[in-house]
This record gives C-alpha cells, structure tokens and sequence, in this order.
C-alpha cells in the first residue's frame, strides 16, 4: 500500500477515534456556537453580521492550531508517537492523517456556523465568492495546522500543553478582530496584530462576507497567512520531536 494511501486510511482512523468520543466531539461543535449566541446576547442581534465570520476563524484556528498542538503533545507524552516510528506506518503519513482530520474538523464547523449564523440571524453566505472562500479557508487552515505542530515542538509535556497553546492564542484572537472589534484599539496593539496571521484571516472573511465576490481575492491577506505558514512549516521541522522529553 503507498503511503497516500496509508495517509487516507490515517485520516479515517483519526475520524472514528474522534467520533467514538461523543461528549469531546459535542463540545468541539457546540463551542463556536455557544460563543456566537453569547456575543450576540451581549452586542444585540445586529452583531452577528461581525460575528458569524468571526466564528468561523475562530473555529478554523481551533480545529487545527489548538487541536492539533494539544493532541500531538499528549501522543508524545503517551510515547505514541516513539511507537508509531517503529511501525511500518510512515512519519509523514501519521503526521498526514492528523492534520487531515483537522482539516476536516475544521470545514464541518465551518459549514456548520455559516449556517447557524444564516438561519438565526439572517446573515447570508457570501455564495457569488465560495472559491475565494474556500481558497482563503485552505491557505488558513494549512497555515494554521504547521504552527500547531511548530508549538506542539515547545511544549515541555502533556500537563503543560493547554496552558502554552491557550497562552499563545487567546491573546492573539481578542487582538486580531475575532473576540471584539479593533476600532478603537491603541495603535501599538493594531499594529501587533496585523502583524500576525489571525487578524489577515479575521480581515479576509470579513471582507468576503460584507462584500462577497466584488471583494476581489485578498492577496495581501493570503500572503501574509502563507508566509507565517512557510514559517511554521520551517519551525516544525525545526523543533518537531517524537521522543517525550523526561
């Protein structure tokens, strides 16, 4: 069997491992939503038209960097990871099936918060721009995944790793459009923010929700997401490890 083959069939075992768990599954899905029912209770109704593809970055960001960074870190603790090299499994295939499953996860909520932001608050899906956002979605989603296998290479342990990967991103959602608007934000805090990829995600869907396809594809955004995936690819390779670290 090759290894893309082995890389789907990776894929799928991730997928029924997933689901076998319901109640991690439940919150997984029901997270996001709660988040927008909370937002909109507290900024009325007419907030969902912000909200909705807030959401949606947050449920991409979650589904890849957060999951996988924390996932990939109790598998390494577990000495799953050591064990999985002695198999005939590829490295590269298990590490495949992971972020692909993520990927997964990550479109379902997707779909998911789109239409629950559609249904209840009549936000419309921007329908006239879907490549553009399913580009903007694979580019985020990809770069998002090797940054959660670059960090997954910093956290010491298993008991350390929702403390370093919520530490690392919380902060950087509430400063990226995500969590509350940036209209009034100290300059030195909006420039932070462009800075880094969450806010040109956050920016290009919302900029394809407000004004769908004649937004035009946000090349800027695009770039600046794809560069900080250049750089997790590079820093996952740099501080990757299989071995748990006693």
């Amino acid at each position: 069997m090759s290894g893309l083959a082995l890389a789907v069939r990776q894929i799928g075992y991730e997928n029924r491992a997933f689901w076998r768990n319901p109640p991690a599954a439940f919150f997984t899905f029901a997270f996001p939503l709660i988040f927008m029912v909370i937002f909109n209770v507290l900024f009325g109704a007419g907030a969902a038209r912000f909200f909705t593809p807030a959401i949606i970055v947050f449920a991409v960001v979650t589904a890849t960097y957060t999951n996988l960074a924390m996932a990939v870190s109790i598998a390494r603790d577990a000495g799953i990871l050591k064990r999985i090299r002695g198999t005939p499994l590829p490295a590269w295939a298990y590490l495949a099936g992971r972020i692909g499953h993520a990927v997964v996860i990550a479109f379902l909520l997707v779909v998911i918060v789109a239409a629950f932001g559609a249904l209840l608050y009549g936000v419309e899906v921007p329908w006239d721009a879907m490549p553009i956002v399913l580009l903007v979605l694979a580019v985020a989603a990809a770069t998002f995944s090797a940054l959660g296998l670059a960090v997954s290479g910093l956290i010491p342990n298993a008991d350390a790793a929702p403390a370093v990967v919520n530490a690392s991103i919380l902060p950087v959602l509430f400063i990226s459009n995500v969590f509350i608007q940036m209209e009034d934000a100290p300059g030195w805090l909006d420039t932070i923010g462009h800075l880094l990829p969450v806010r040109h995600f956050a920016n290009a869907m919302m900029g394809l929700y407000a004004s769908g396809a004649s937004a035009g594809v946000p090349w800027l955004e695009l770039g600046v997401i794809a560069l900080w995936g250049a750089i997790g690819v590079a820093a996952a390779l740099r501080f990757f490890s299989w071995e748990p670290r006693r």
